[in-house]
């Protein structure tokens, strides 16, 4: 049943500049999806990053889509993208985050677990799964995913005791935090049940009640274009979202910490995104030691 609490549900990869944000961000992973989907399988150029990082063809391309749908709607915004970098003006206040393949490698290799991101910078956001049609969005207040057109609210839960653990360098943490340890504590082992997706994707599954968390070091990671939408997507949802810390992170939570984290500048580095509270203070303690 379709929900009118949700964004409009007509299946466009269009955006016009009377659609909101949130419409726009969908419509614009759509068309990053379509690419992404059309592509797979076949044999693509690849484009070296240096070490060992590489996009495909169909990173390119799908960023290229992407851009299209978000010039067309909102042709004064900036934008960042994984491939083509800063388009527009940086200064602005309005910049959009694009990640247009997350998950490169498996992507490469046949493995049909990718992301494409699009998220206003502090706004609306959508992540799609290119392969299960699935289009997880929020306007900034609430979370839906969007299957054959309807809208359903995302519910987070903790019941599967699944976490998500990114265990792709660089690791900035070490030697204080290793996401790999996590995986031969006792008590992580007790409790629940590691999954490795290499995917921003996995986020999206925390705030479904897919996973009850997910776990990756990393820097500030609340404006990479990587991590942006789904850090979005989850705190709609309700989830716990943390650095590896416990801290806040991005910029609201550096405001409240200028003193005693704001002078290292390390608090709210990496993610810990759990369905809830309990959940998160579990593997907040076994992080701590």
């Amino acid at each position: 049943m379709n929900s009118s609490a949700g964004p409009d549900d007509t299946a466009t990869d269009t955006a016009t500049d009377t659609d909101t944000d949130a419409e726009v961000a969908i419509a614009a992973a759509r068309a990053g999806t379509d690419v992404v989907r059309d592509l797979y399988g076949q044999r693509l150029t690849r484009i070296d990053k240096g070490g060992g990082d590489f996009a495909t063809a169909a990173d390119v391309a799908a960023e290229q889509a992407i851009v299209r749908v978000l010039r067309a709607a909102r042709p004064d915004d900036a934008v960042l993208g994984e491939e083509g970098g800063q388009q527009g003006a940086p200064e602005t206040t309005r910049q959009w985050l694009v990640d247009p393949l997350c998950g490169t490698l498996n992507y490469a290799v046949g493995t049909a677990l990718v992301a494409v991101n699009v998220a206003l910078r502090g706004g609306p956001a959508a992540v799609a799964d290119p392969f299960s049609g699935e289009v997880f969005h929020t306007d900034g207040h609430t979370a839906w995913v969007r299957r054959d057109g309807a809208d359903a609210p995302l519910a987070p839960t903790s019941a599967t005791r699944l976490v998500d653990v990114n265990l792709d360098p660089p690791f900035p943490g070490a030697p204080g935090f290793r996401a790999v340890d996590l995986l031969a504590d006792e008590r992580f082992v007790a409790r629940f049940r590691p999954r490795v997706v290499s995917t921003s994707l996995a986020l999206t599954w925390v705030a479904a009640g897919k996973r009850a968390a997910y776990v990756t070091d990393g820097g500030d990671l609340s404006e990479s274009v990587h991590f942006a939408a789904g850090i979005a997507l989850c705190r709609a949802a309700g989830c716990v979202v943390t650095g590896v810390d416990g801290e806040p992170v991005g910029r609201s939570g550096r405001a409240g910490r200028a003193g005693r984290a704001g002078a290292t500048g390390l608090a709210g580095r990496g993610l810990v995104v759990a369905a809830d509270s309990e959940t998160h203070g579990a593997l907040m303690s076994m992080i701590r030691g």
